[in-house]
């Protein structure tokens, strides 16, 4: 019993310090997030577009030096 009255203590002394050090945090505005999240959609579909050219370029090298 004595195990789970330290472990509920240690938790709850984790979750406070944790509530503590959130509340420190500077977060981003909603225009910040919505910023970087473009660049973050933006970045992926560029580099989605060059994988893809790539393959389909490299496959078809591929295929010329098969034949």
């Amino acid at each position: 019993m004595k195990k789970i009255i330290a472990l509920y203590e240690a938790l709850k002394t984790f979750l406070g310090e944790v509530k503590a050090e959130l509340k420190k945090c500077t977060w981003p505005t909603r225009q910040e997030l919505l910023g970087s999240t473009m660049v973050v959609v933006v970045s992926v579909v560029i580099l989605g577009v060059f994988v893809g050219l790539s393959d389909t370029v490299l496959m078809g090298i591929l295929r010329t030096v098969l034949r």
